[in-house]
């Protein structure tokens, strides 16, 4: 009997080691790709980024004005749902063509437009538009580690009494931020490949509800985050790492978020205007102050909720960013802002929720848990925010 009790507390304890060994084995997985990941992101060698669209009109004559990464059209790679052209089987052509020198760029541009115009179409009063292939400039090469953006000029003549025209972004293309500017409300959207844009006014009056624009910039907002903003992805699980228990984390995900709101709208609006250059540094150093912070500490001091407001600013300013790039319809500026504010919460809450359910909810009351798990993660997310922060300020 002794014996058998014996094997089993052996039994026991062989499982018991097993099974941390397996979680150990797990947290090392998940700080490899973190790794990779991050520093993949953090030189944008290969990250697809989204096309940005501007239409004007004057007179009869509409023009499109489009920036885009033409490396990737004219290489022939499908864009929609794809993160890093290294996932495509044209990715070799890719990075070829990012070596041309600017003029042998934009030829290849022109010989390969019939197939890299096929789809992209507007039309007016159920009549296409047929459009012309104006400038086309391409950026220096530069730093060949970071994609380079190429302007596209395209021009076509409406028909008579045109009021409205549509849009059609061709599949395959990714996303395209598209932007109408005019001296009323103005029109901005977000179209992803095979998407047809609803109909434009052209007098400026879009008739935009409140919640159309609130619904159009949730999905943009949440875009941000997942899964294009690994450095908020990181600061936010900078904040989960620091204790499982909930309430700091929540004291923390609430300063957070009331500081982004502020220097969002400051920031979108054009109120508050601070360099790239200065706030990417500072976002990146926010990501390792934290971590640090989580090796050193388990609890919530005084001073946490007051340095995550501060730096919540910062990463407001990020947000904001995009915002600019994007463009807001005049009418809708609050609701507009609201529904992105929105998307940026519900991407941040999913990190959290994620996080929460592969490791919180199972090993947070392990008294190993901070040692094998939220140690070894923050030393990670300390090491790529202090590795951003000196490649966005010297690199």
């Amino acid at each position: 009997m002794r014996q058998r009790f014996l094997g089993r507390v052996i039994g026991l304890k062989l499982r018991i080691r097993q099974a941390k060994s397996s979680l150990h084995a797990l947290t090392l997985l998940a700080i490899t790709v973190l790794w990779s990941s991050a520093m993949s992101t953090g030189l944008q060698a290969h990250e697809v980024l989204p096309s940005v669209g501007r239409l004007s009109v004057a007179g009869q004559e509409v023009t499109l004005e489009l920036r885009i990464n033409a490396e990737a059209f004219v290489a022939g790679i499908d864009l929609d749902g794809l993160e890093d052209t290294n996932a495509s089987p044209e990715s070799q052509s890719y990075d070829t063509l990012r070596a041309l020198a600017p003029s042998a760029l934009a030829s290849r541009i022109r010989e390969n437009w019939a197939r890299i115009g096929a789809g992209l179409e507007i039309e007016s009063r159920g009549t296409p538009v047929p459009l012309q292939l104006g400038d086309v400039d391409v950026s220096e090469i530069g730093d060949v580690e970071v994609a380079r953006p190429s302007r596209i000029i395209l021009t076509g003549t409406l028909p008579d009494n045109a009021e409205t025209l549509r849009l059609t972004w061709p599949a395959g293309h990714g996303t395209i931020a598209l932007r109408f500017e005019s001296s009323e409300d103005g029109y901005a959207d977000y179209l992803n490949g095979g998407e047809t844009s609803p109909p434009i006014a052209l007098n400026g009056k879009q008739g935009m509800t409140a919640l159309r624009a609130f619904i159009n910039y949730v999905p943009v907002g949440f875009d941000h985050i997942l899964p294009k903003g690994l450095d908020h992805i990181l600061f936010v699980l900078g904040l989960f790492f620091l204790s499982p228990a909930i309430r700091p984390l929540l004291w923390q995900v609430s300063a957070f978020t009331v500081a982004h709101t502020v220097t969002l709208a400051l920031g979108a609006l054009g109120w508050v205007n601070v360099p790239g250059s200065i706030v990417e540094p500072l976002i990146a150093l926010s990501i390792a102050y934290v971590a640090v912070e989580n090796i050193f500490s388990s609890k919530l001091h005084r001073w946490r909720p007051v340095v995550v407001f501060l730096f919540g600013l910062l990463h407001g300013l990020g947000f904001a960013s995009v915002l600019q790039e994007f463009g807001l319809p005049q009418s809708q500026l609050i609701p507009a802002l609201l529904g992105f504010n929105v998307g940026v919460e519900l991407g941040q809450l999913t990190v959290i929720a994620a996080a929460f359910l592969l490791v919180g909810a199972w090993f947070r009351e392990k008294g190993w848990y901070r040692p094998a798990i939220a140690i070894p993660c923050s030393t990670v997310i300390a090491c790529i925010g202090l590795y951003w922060a000196v490649e966005r300020t010297f690199l």
